[in-house]
């Protein structure tokens, strides 16, 4: 990030690492749509020489002295939050506000990201993971972010087995949050996300454009509200009454949908049951952490979980990283989720 509505490459000498980190150069990186908000839509402020990115995986070049579990020459996947486990607010259990509010987003965010030929990595312990023996590196940056986040999604929002859920949105995100439920009401309207959506589990596609979405779920479900609703995208301003709207009285609400700092979020009180309809809602950073990172890797290596489905661009060459977020930034209608392989970095 070149600075507000301009990215572009700049030269950074490699980052120094202390006693716990690690330096790592990636094999394989991933754009999001958190780096289109930071750069178009001034969602963390008016950044200037900022390294974009937090979705990779990569192989070490050099670990500080303290650190116990990997070493130079380590394949390992980057989470996209990365944690200070010593901190009082990750020992109270909530490691995504270590240091302050959102503190545990350093990538892009409040230091240099992933889009680099060297990554700082604080807390190398605590914050890798190993890269599974024959996983595919850009498979393995599904991991840093879209799937822990899409699963967090369900964990915020409580959802049990056999739920009514309603997923508003279905990019990467929101189609990883397609889990555990009993019906799954999956809003989305691009044909490529539809057709994932229905291989991971939606059983009633909701079109926004054939109107408004609580009203065509409340009708698709017998007049009656969904258990939980895990909002993954959509028009902020709207989507929380909607939300709320399509919520059964005692149910719950679960956002991980990456809202602009400016946005004003409202919710009608009588939707709400002026206040008292014990609808809960609830948002968060993913959990980092290695432990976490190393059980949604198994989901992939037994078999339990095919996150490859989510990738329908690939681009090799680091120099490709440009070409690959301006996919993220026009997403045309085959786009779910672009790759870049880095291997030709030394």
């Amino acid at each position: 990030m070149i600075g507000p509505n301009e990215t572009g490459f700049i030269e950074k000498g490699d980052p120094e690492i202390g006693p716990r980190d690690a330096l790592v150069k990636p094999l394989a990186v991933a754009p999001c749509t958190s780096d289109i908000h930071s750069v178009y839509e001034n969602a963390i402020g008016p950044h200037h020489d900022l390294i974009l990115g937090h979705e990779a995986s990569g192989e070490i070049v050099a670990v500080g002295d303290e650190v116990k579990d990997f070493k130079v020459g380590d394949k390992v996947i980057l989470p996209a939050v990365t944690p200070d486990w010593s901190d009082v607010n990750a020992q109270a259990g909530f490691a995504s506000h270590s240091g302050g509010m959102l503190g545990d987003w350093k990538f892009s965010n409040n230091k240099d990201g992933v889009f680099a030929t060297r990554i700082h990595v604080n807390d190398a312990d605590g914050n890798l993971a190993h890269l599974p023996l024959g996983m595919d590196p850009g498979v393995a940056t599904m991991l840093s972010d879209m799937i822990p986040i899409g699963f967090n999604a369900d964990e915020l929002a409580h959802v049990e087995y056999g739920d009514t859920v309603a997923v508003i949105g279905i990019g990467p995100v929101g189609l990883m949050a397609l889990r555990g439920a009993g019906r799954i009401f999956a809003v989305g309207s691009r044909p490529q996300t539809i057709k994932v959506a229905k291989e991971y589990g939606a059983t009633d596609i909701i079109d926004y454009h054939d109107g408004d979405i609580a009203d065509q779920i409340i009708e698709k479900n017998n007049g009656q509200g969904v258990d939980r609703v895990l909002i993954a995208d959509g028009d902020s301003e709207h989507t929380f009454d909607q939300a709320v709207r399509m919520t059964r009285p005692g149910g719950s609400i679960g956002n991980v949908a990456y809202l602009n700092g400016n946005d004003t979020i409202k919710i009608n009180a009588g939707n709400w049951g002026v206040g008292m309809a014990n609808i809960t809602i609830d948002g968060g950073v993913m959990p980092g952490g290695r432990l976490r990172m190393e059980k949604l890797a198994s989901l992939i290596t037994n078999g339990r979980l095919d996150p490859s489905l989510l990738i329908t661009h690939t681009f090799d060459g680091f120099d490709k990283i440009p070409d690959a977020l301006e996919l993220m930034h026009n997403k045309p209608a085959d786009l779910i989720k672009p790759v870049v392989y880095t291997s030709d970095i030394d």
